[in-house]
């Protein structure tokens, strides 16, 4: 397996690093059969990319076994906000046959963290999540890793997200911190529902820190009232 260092993991202040403790202790929680994870939002800019990454780091520094695996192959941001130090394969390569499994995936400078860039924007990726290959992919991962996280397009956006929440054993859906309507974020809950993936929980992301009584009454009056008994956490990360 080849070996990249990832040069720009942004160091997180106590009270996001917190955040993301609680978040990774919810997710164990889910259950041991819970190892594949679809981490989503509505649109672009909800800092979902984040989240997943952090939630990935946060794993393996316990110990655990995890791949992260970026599925947005119409606009990823993962190389250009970590700075990674070469040139690399990834998914786009392996689901359309240009490159075997090995050559796609990287071991980083983080231990116990496997890493799958998502590779040059192909003409189909729609129909690359949905094809046999990348099912085929995932499980092989679960029998390898503790956990996959995917990191997948803004399912309000596209509908790439749908197709690789299908095949997750849950998704975590991170919502903007006034980026976006009530309604909004209900229908893309729907669209999880209908392609009958699990919400494991919800992230409100960007929340402003200095007013935890606001937090708190913004959360429950929007978002509370209809994720029942799914859960959710909270991430305080600003980007």
């Amino acid at each position: 397996m080849q070996s990249i260092n990832i040069d720009k993991i942004k160091k997180l202040d106590n009270v996001v690093n917190e955040a993301y403790k609680r978040l990774r202790t919810n997710v164990q929680l889910c259950g041991e059969e819970v190892k594949i994870i679809s981490v989503t939002s509505n649109i672009p800019n909800e800092g979902k990319s984040s989240v997943a990454f952090n939630l990935a780091k946060s794993l393996a520094e316990v110990g655990k076994k995890v791949a992260f695996v970026d599925c947005d192959m119409r606009k990823s941001v993962l190389i250009g906000r970590y700075k990674v130090n070469k040139s690399v394969k990834g998914l786009s390569q392996y689901l359309s046959g240009l490159n075997d499994y090995e050559e796609v995936v990287y071991a980083t400078n983080v231990e116990n963290l496997h890493v799958i860039f998502s590779g040059p924007v192909p003409p189909n990726p729609a129909e690359l999540l949905g094809g046999n290959k990348f099912k085929s992919m995932l499980r092989k991962q679960k029998s390898v890793y503790d956990y996959i996280i995917l990191d997948t397009p803004p399912i309000g956006s596209v509908v790439d997200g749908v197709i690789v929440a299908q095949n997750s054993d849950g998704a975590i859906f991170v919502i903007g911190h006034g980026e976006i309507s009530h309604k909004f974020a209900k229908n893309t809950k729907l669209q999880l529902e209908k392609c009958n993936c699990k919400i494991l929980g919800a992230v409100l992301n960007k929340v402003p820190t200095g007013d935890n009584g606001y937090y708190g009454k913004y959360y429950g009056k929007y978002y509370g009232k209809y994720y029942g008994s799914y859960g959710s956490y909270g991430s305080y990360e600003k980007e």
